[in-house]
This record gives C-alpha cells, structure tokens and sequence, in this order.
C-alpha cells in the first residue's frame, strides 16, 4: 500500500482494551490487504525485529476490565512504546457496544492519558461499524442482536452486561460520564449528508473530544477521510474497528489500497478445543448448536474458584480428563462456566462469591486462568492444533496461559471473530485460533472454526 507523502511505511499502532477487540482490527487490516500483526505483550525489540515488514502493528491487553489506576499504572508506557515506532496512526481500540464505566474500563481515562502523552488537537472518537450492524446516528449508538436493531441502552444483551451495564446510549455522554476533562460533540449524519466539515470546538483547559455518527458505506468513507487527512494535527483516535473499517474503505477510494477478495477457509480440523466464559445469551445459543452438532459440552464448576487452590486444581484436572477422553474418541470438547444469563451457575457463583474473602474480580480472574490452564493441558497432551476462546475477558487470561507472542489473520468468519494463526516460542507456535466476544457469531459458530472458516454471503453478527 502507498502511504502518500509520509516517509513512515508504518501506517497504524492500535492498542485494544481486550484481546477479542484486538483480534477484531487485525483482521480488518490483514483481509483488506495491509501487513499486520498482534501482539500479546508490548513488543520487545527482538520480538519487532521478526515483524519488521509490517505496516500495522498492534498490542492486545484486559484494560476493558481494569481500573482507572491500572490504566495509571499501565497505558503511559504503552503509548510512549508504540508512539517510538512513529506510527501515522494510534488507535486505543474499544469495544463496539461501549463495555465501560467510570471505575472499569474506562474510556475516558484512557482518552485523558493519551492525549496528555500524545498531545493531539483533539481526540475523534468513531465507534460505530455499521459492517458489523453496529450504528451512530445523531450521538446516540444502536446495535444489532439477531434480526432487530436496538438503541444500546434498550439492547437485551448489553443492559444487562454483568460488569459494565449500558445505561447511556449517547456515546459522547456515556464517555464524558467517565471523565470531567473532557469537552465532547458530535459530528451528525446531517452534517456528513450535507458535506458539512467538523469544526472544532474553540480551544479551552479541557480535551476536545468528538464522536462521529456512522450509519452506512457513505458515513464510513467521510469519517474515514477525515481520520486519515487529519491524521497530522489528531494522530490520536479512540473507537472500535469501525477505525479501521473506515480508513480502509478511504484508501481503497483513493487508490492507496487494492481491493481484496476475501480468504478461503483454512480447511477442517483434526481436532479442536473450545472454552466459553461468556453468560451471553448468543454464547448460550451456540453451546446449544454445538451439543446437537458433534461437540461434547463439559461444564467447569465456577464456584471451584471460591474455595482453595487444591479444589480449584481438582476441578481443573476432572475438566481435562473429561476432554481427554472426548478427544481420545474423536469428539471435539467444549468446556464451558455456563449457558445465558438465566443458567443456576451464574447466581450459585454469586452467592459463592459473597460467602467467601474474594472478590468477583478476583474469581473472575481465577476462572479465567483455569480455563487458560485446562486448555493448555489438552493442547499439548493431545496434540490439537485449533482453539476457540469465547468471551473477551475470558480470552485474556486463556491466552495469556497458553504463551502466545503474536496472532496474524488466517480466515475469515463474522466480522471481529476470525480464525488466527499463533506465534509462540514454545509448543503453540502455529496454534490456530479464534477468539470471539460473547455476544458475537451466528448459532453454528464453533463448528464454522471447526470447518476452518471461510466467508459466507450476509454474515454481519
């Protein structure tokens, strides 16, 4: 790809606050035809060495699950990282259904410590990915679950997200909730349709933040027209892989990039592991499918994690025997915390939770790092070769049991959810892998990785 005038080949950095949003840009870029890799970590010099033809580089973290203090602690030193590779671009990618609040994930925080580190003239803030069904229309963001469109504070799924609810569908309000530094607007469909400029705000002691309304491909190549142009003056961009979706769809309209066809299926698996955290009702679905469909579901008992590590282990090792045994007769396990929102585990784990000394968060994590464990274990015992990680929070912690440097694009399924393929020093190296947000994929998801992948006409959720 050409870059125009600029002299770096290095076309974007962008930093994800969880590893199944991280996943989601790469693919993004890799399919449309720009170089890209993931990183599990920040990058050592040696580990971008083995990548130095890049043209998009990018880190995945948890920080959609951290605190305010542990963005303090750690997003400093991971723009200043990705800053030094003089990117013409950084992206601090959130999630496309606006997962935050002012004590977890915070976007605002986020904002507030890029722009103090990179010093924009003002932060545009894109989250809709109508390539997605995901919609901003006059501030406010709606979408999709199933057929239907819903406004994000009215959405089933998303109101009743169990860390981060969505009570607040007006983005520049729901971020500026999480912030007093910030001076937020809005660039309307209204404005796009009528070939209306943004205009920023007049100068002022706080952070000029702009939201950009995106509905179709027309909205998409004006915002990413202006994110690319305005690049100089606002190298800093907060959003979802409506970003990139946009920037793409701007250089294949300028001819700075070719337009790709999609990639093939990676071919069926000899073999496959899945673990789902995820309570989402989508997730609940495809258990279901997947039970009916050649899979043997294997349930790990959450509240193991509120008790002592010996039990916690005993239900780790149970879990890997039962897999063993499924594989060892050619069946293809998924292990699972729970099916919805409405599953007896979920309040059992809650009860378990206030009757111990931990926290949810501190369970969470130690479920999240039992799975990591269980899948690890079978892997390597049993030679799999193809993974599927359900549910944002959870693939963290999976993935970073399971010593993987770096993820590329493989194949393609929906949007935010294709299979990867795994860089590691050890016996992962090569590893296919598909991480995927609770809420996201069609009912026939994991038996679509098992098939290996592949575009299909009209899949969008």
């Amino acid at each position: 790809m050409q870059t125009g005038k600029a002299s770096n080949s290095l076309l974007l950095c962008w930093y994800a606050d969880d590893f199944t949003g991280a996943a989601a840009v790469l693919e993004v870029l890799a399919f449309a035809g720009v170089q890209s890799i993931l990183f599990l970590n920040t990058p050592t010099k040696e580990q971008l060495n083995r990548f130095a033809q890049m043209q998009a580089i990018g880190v995945a973290s948890t920080a959609r699950a951290q605190s305010p203090e542990w963005m303090d602690n750690n997003l400093p030193a991971v723009f200043s990282s990705l800053q030094a590779l003089k990117p013409q671009l950084l992206h601090y990618k959130m999630c496309t259904t606006l997962d935050s609040s002012p004590t977890i994930g915070s976007i605002g925080r986020a904002i507030e410590i890029g722009h103090d580190f990179i010093k924009p003239k003002a932060v545009p803030v894109l989250v809709a990915a109508p390539q997605m069904r995901r919609y901003q229309v006059f501030g406010h963001l709606f979408a999709a679950l199933d057929n239907d469109v819903f406004r994000i504070d009215r959405h089933p799924v998303m109101t009743q997200h169990p860390v981060t609810p969505i009570t607040e569908s007006d983005v520049a309000k729901h971020i500026s909730a999480q912030s007093s530094r910030l001076h937020a607007s809005n660039w309307s469909i209204e404005d796009i349709e009528n070939n209306k400029p943004y205009k920023l705000a007049p100068a002022s002691d706080r952070i000029t933040v702009y939201t950009i309304d995106c509905a179709n491909d027309h909205h998409e190549l004006a915002a990413g027209k202006l994110l690319w142009e305005q690049r100089h003056q606002q190298p800093f961009v907060v959003g979802s892989q409506g970003v990139e979706f946009a920037l793409v769809r701007h250089w294949v309209d300028t001819g700075a990039l070719q337009k790709q066809d999609p990639p093939g299926s990676a071919g069926r698996s000899n073999g496959m592991v899945t673990v789902s955290g995820s309570v989402s009702p989508t997730t609940a679905e495809q258990i279901k499918w997947s039970r009916a469909n050649g899979f043997q579901t294997i349930r790990f008992n959450v509240c193991s994690a509120c008790t002592t590590e010996a039990t916690l282990e005993n239900e780790i090792a149970r879990v890997v025997n039962e897999g063993v045994k499924a594989i060892d007769n050619n069946i293809d396990p998924l292990i699972f915390t729970a099916e919805g929102p409405d599953d007896a585990a979920v309040k059992q784990l809650t009860d378990a939770v206030n009757a111990s000394d931990l926290s949810m968060s501190e369970v969470n994590q130690r479920i999240g790092t039992a799975l990591g464990v269980v899948m690890r274990r079978l892997l390597t015992q049993c030679n799999i070769k193809r993974a599927v990680i359900s549910g944002g929070d959870t693939s963290g912690h999976v993935v970073e049991q399971l010593g993987i440097i770096a993820l590329s694009a493989l194949a393609p399924t929906i949007p935010g959810a294709s299979l990867s393929r795994a860089y590691a020093d050890g016996p992962m190296d090569g590893l296919e892998l598909a991480l995927k947000g609770g809420q996201m994929g069609s009912a026939d998801y994991f038996g679509w990785i098992r098939d290996g992948g592949g575009a299909r006409q009209n899949e969008c959720t």
